[in-house]
């Protein structure tokens, strides 16, 4: 598979409960040339964790919802293979070495230098995972999150980063339906874009095409969304 946009982005999540911060890394990481999604509370980040495949996340420690240690822990538990950055205000041994113990592949703490952010975002980014993704399937479709890999009975197909990205939300779900909102956000940095105009059904209409072959359909579910069943 191939990107004609965006090949390299990388997609990283920031959860953290301070608006202002927040803002800040999600600028940072976007200028950066990052994908980024960004959560205030530590539940709404498992369940990104849980849906999206992500290079990098940075967790504050104290959330609302479920703290970071939590969210940490969920993750090693279910072996996502995300690199994982504590950013935290704890700063005593005991607090770093309960974050790494618990599975933090890494840990700063604030206050911070955002070029040691990044610096170490990179650093993760390089780190073999322990344990790779599963590949996603339905029909004769395959579609693997590590390499970004895309086939058709074996055949590379070539998608757009977007088209990547709403191919993923899609069988990560599968058979469930996603919402106009859920595509556009996975897919779009700015996720007001997609929305009011035919950005998605243009989106999806290309994708369709390009998977004729892969015994699936992308369903229309009027007022609801979308399903992508085998055929």
């Amino acid at each position: 598979m191939s990107y004609t946009e965006g090949a390299l982005t990388m997609r990283v999540l920031v959860a953290e409960d301070d608006e202002g911060l927040r803002e800040v890394l999600v600028l940072g990481l976007t200028d950066a040339g990052y994908h980024v999604d960004a959560v205030e509370r530590g539940d709404d980040a498992i369940d990104y964790l849980k849906w999206y495949e992500y290079d990098v996340a940075v967790i504050d420690w104290r959330m609302p919802g479920a703290e970071g240690i939590d969210v940490v822990a969920w993750a090693r538990k279910h072996n996502r293979p995300t690199g994982l950055l504590m950013l935290t205000a704890r700063d005593t041994p005991a607090d770093r070495i309960r974050g790494l113990d618990t599975g933090a592949d890494d840990y700063l703490v604030k206050p911070f230098d955002f070029g040691e952010l990044l610096a170490r975002v990179r650093a993760l980014q390089r780190r073999p995972r322990g344990v790779d993704a599963p590949v996603l399937g339905a029909g004769r479709l395959t579609l693997d999150p590590v390499t970004r890999a895309v086939a058709v009975n074996g055949e590379p197909v070539s998608l757009t980063a977007t088209e990547y990205r709403i191919l993923e939300v899609l069988l990560r779900r599968s058979p469930a339906v996603v919402d106009r909102k859920a595509i556009a956000e996975h897919a779009w940095a700015d996720e007001t874009d997609p929305l009011g105009s035919n950005a998605i059904d243009v989106q999806l209409s290309r994708l369709r095409a390009k998977l004729r072959d892969a015994q699936v359909s992308i369903v229309t579910v009027r007022g609801a969304g979308y399903r992508l069943e085998a055929a």
